[in-house]
């Protein structure tokens, strides 16, 4: 890597990071079509170039020619992978100043994330080692007692990653690490005005001895993201970003399988018989954990009527206790959103809640790009801040008077991600774990509890497939049947 920039942060520290952003067919190369900001102090990171159609093509080329030239046997890979946990490992205070500055996210949070992006690397180095088969009874069937049969899993080749700005390193780390564990070369585009972080990453992984040009690294936005999706020799694209562009994606690639991780409008139920202190400092800090933009975050806390009471003040206690500003700063819970427009729409979100009746407990202040932690009550359900993803720091109180209902209220909105429920009733909770439409539902803690190694993924609008290393492997790879004749 020839090109580094030293940037100054806001807490005096400084970060190096690789300016030269996009890696495709042996060569790191730098643009300056796109401007990336700090967001949180407004300065200027660096820039990158728009890929676009024929620089797309040469990294799936180039992709492809790497699978053909080094197929990676099973322990090479995880070798790779295992290396690249303890390159996360040693250089974590890097990776975690440089996120601070694209993402805006707090040092807590980013700590968190860099963390997670490690055991991603170790889970999946683990599992490349268990990629099997079976044997199949075939000789059960009347006519071919003569005849075994046995199957394989074989990486598909060549598959494109496409990620968002709001978790870039680890949710690149979700993409590349089964990609390489299943055999896979891999091209990946993440969000344009979060790049610099899976650079590091692709940097990171030709230091622990990756080939070349086994991952491919694109930038760009509307152009280069049409053009990685219309490519023809992609045999399987992993997605990550809103329902809106999930479709896009599902839509464009025509019979190519997808893996889509989309939106929520995540549920949080409070029972009466909860432990409520707990309770209410979870669902007060996860709430706006990276300032409520995660697609699991804590948006509708619902509250049965016997403990409301009881249960809002604590809340409120703690969402007011949060503290809001400088995201270099060890003790910030609150940092920026993504960009000022962002915390505009956020704040006309609330706006229109507002005017339809909602009342406003804590929030509803926005400086430029801080939104801050906001709580609301009496809203409509049937406003979009219940139904849809609001992806900002607002969360909303609703109040029921039967677990049924809690349920039915969940229930009522297009996604399907994570749910969570309070209780320590068995009876609560199996009967939540049967009847809430949701890939996952989380008891006793928030439904922003994400374990890597188990499989994660939503229902309805929330997506198709499951991540978590092993069950992305599963995505990643074909299964390959052998017949044999024994006479």
């Amino acid at each position: 890597m020839s090109e580094l920039e030293n940037r100054q942060t806001a807490d005096g520290k400084r970060v190096t990071w690789n300016q030269s952003s996009t890696f495709i067919a042996g060569r790191w190369s730098s643009g300056d079509e796109i401007p990336v900001m700090n967001k949180f102090t407004g300065e200027l990171l660096g820039t990158v170039g728009e890929t676009g159609e024929v620089g797309l093509d040469q990294a799936v080329q180039a992709a492809w020619m790497s699978f053909r030239n080094h197929l990676l046997t099973p322990f090479q890979r995880y070798q790779i992978l295992l290396a690249m946990s303890d390159w996360i490992r040693d250089h974590e205070q890097e990776l975690v100043q440089l996120l601070i500055a694209e993402v805006g996210k707090t040092y807590k949070d980013t700590k968190v994330e860099v963390n997670r992006a490690y055991h991603t690397f170790v889970l999946s180095a683990e599992e490349a080692k268990r990629i099997g088969g079976e044997v199949l009874p075939v000789s059960a069937i009347p006519g071919a007692e003569s005849k075994m049969g046995f199957s394989m899993r074989v990486p598909k080749g060549v598959v494109a990653a496409i990620t968002p700005f709001n978790y870039p390193f680890l949710l690149a780390a979700h993409k590349i690490a089964p990609a390489i564990a299943a055999g896979n070369a891999i091209v990946i585009k993440p969000a344009p005005n979060t790049p610099f972080s899976t650079a590091q990453m692709v940097q990171g992984l030709q230091a622990c001895g990756l080939p070349e040009n086994h991952v491919q690294l694109v930038q760009g936005g509307a152009v280069t993201g049409s053009a990685l999706l219309h490519h023809p020799d992609i045999r399987m694209y992993t997605f990550t970003g809103s329902a809106l562009i999930g479709e896009r994606v599902k839509t464009e690639t025509g019979l190519r399988p997808v893996l889509l991780e989309l939106g929520n409008s995540s549920p949080n139920i409070v029972c009466a018989d909860a432990d409520l202190n707990k309770a209410a400092r979870l669902c007060g800090q996860r709430a706006f954990t990276a300032a409520g933009q995660a697609c699991i975050s804590v948006q509708r806390i619902l509250v049965d009527t016997a403990c409301w009471s009881e249960f809002v003040p604590k809340l409120v206690e703690v969402v007011d206790s949060l503290k809001v500003g400088n995201p270099y700063d060890p003790d910030t819970d609150v940092g920026p959103m993504i960009s000022e427009r962002e915390a505009i729409r956020a704040e006309n979100w609330v706006a229109e809640a507002v005017s339809a009746g909602a009342q406003v407990l804590l929030g509803n202040r926005r400086e430029k790009s801080f939104f801050y932690p906001t709580l609301l009550t009496g809203v409509d359900l049937e406003q979009r801040i219940c139904r849809e993803e609001v992806f900002a720091p607002v969360a909303v109180l609703i109040p029921f008077q039967t677990l049924d209902e809690a349920i039915k209220i969940a229930n009522n909105t297009p996604y399907g991600l994570h749910a969570a429920v309070f209780t320590r009733s068995m009876e609560n909770i199996i009967k939540a774990w049967n009847e809430l439409e949701y890939g996952g539902v989380i008891v006793n803690d928030t439904s922003t509890f994400r374990s890597d190694l188990a499989p994660y993924g939503g229902v309805k609008r929330s997506g198709l497939g499951k991540e978590g290393p092993k069950y992305a492997i599963e995505a990643m790879t074909d299964v390959r049947v052998l017949i044999i004749d024994r006479i």
